[in-house]
């Protein structure tokens, strides 16, 4: 098969697996409001107080504008981190035997929950953003910036879904999964600079961050969402890295995601 068509035929079947994640969105979409509640609270309680007692130095930089892009890469990683766990319903539903006697490939499967994620991150991106306008952050609006908000906050809920559908195929029950995506989370999000800047964590920390895939997704963010903003290691190197980070991970998932049928 020519490369071409087998682009387009692999690129049908994984959107197709996330239209039909995306009809689970449309019969519970309560459930994007009350993930909505941990970023508002963060925002409008966390970073006013913070932003109160200047504690934390973010140059010229409001600290509210500088607390923005980390909230909104936070709720990604939450969202997209126990996505996962729809893997282990599906075993025990059976469904996912039945994925496994498709034609599908496996990697489009893991495309298209990835997908599927990066479409419940979108919306809690348009609450972040909405929320941050009326507390007075100054957001740039430009269409080529909010088309790379876009861009970063797929890769990031492609990088987090995937790996989080890694850790469901390798385990067997949720509450395993449950308890390692929690040991994950905190980690992935204090250990990044979505609350602080890197140059104030020691350096053992700081070697941690850099291996973060957090770190690139807030600093994307922050260098195209905020006015003023300054993407510390550059837009094309987040960029680069992060989606090079979701390919690896994609086709690592592909080749464990058979092992949930066993």
């Amino acid at each position: 098969m020519p490369l071409a068509a087998a682009l387009r035929s692999f690129l049908r079947k994984a959107l197709a697996i996330t239209e039909l994640e995306a009809r689970k969105l449309r019969h519970d979409p309560w459930d994007l409001f009350t993930r909505a509640v941990q970023p508002v609270l963060w925002l409008v309680v966390f970073g006013q107080v913070l932003a109160q007692v200047k504690a934390i130095p973010t140059g010229d930089m409001p600290y509210l504008d500088f607390l923005t892009p980390g909230i909104l890469a936070q709720s990604v990683l939450f969202i997209s981190i126990f996505y996962g766990i729809s893997i282990v319903w599906e075993r025990d539903l059976g469904i996912v035997q039945k994925f496994l006697v498709s034609p599908t490939p496996r990697t489009a499967l893991v495309t298209g929950k990835a997908l599927a994620a990066g479409l419940r991150s979108f919306t809690q991106a348009v609450i972040v953003l909405i929320l941050a306008m009326a507390l007075g952050v100054d957001v740039v609006l430009a269409p080529l910036e909010l088309l790379t908000v876009v861009l970063v906050v797929l890769l990031g809920a492609a990088i987090f879904a995937t790996l989080s559908l890694i850790i469901a195929c390798l385990v067997k029950t949720r509450e395993r999964f449950m308890g390692i995506g929690q040991m994950v989370t905190m980690p992935l999000f204090f250990a990044s600079n979505a609350i602080y800047p890197i140059a104030m964590m020691p350096r053992w920390l700081q070697v941690i961050s850099y291996a973060n895939p957090l770190t690139y997704v807030v600093d994307a963010l922050r260098g195209s969402m905020i006015v003023g903003g300054v993407s510390e290691f550059g837009l094309l190197l987040d960029l680069g890295l992060l989606a090079a980070i979701a390919v690896a991970l994609i086709l690592i998932a592909g080749r464990v995601y058979p092992r949930v049928g066993m």
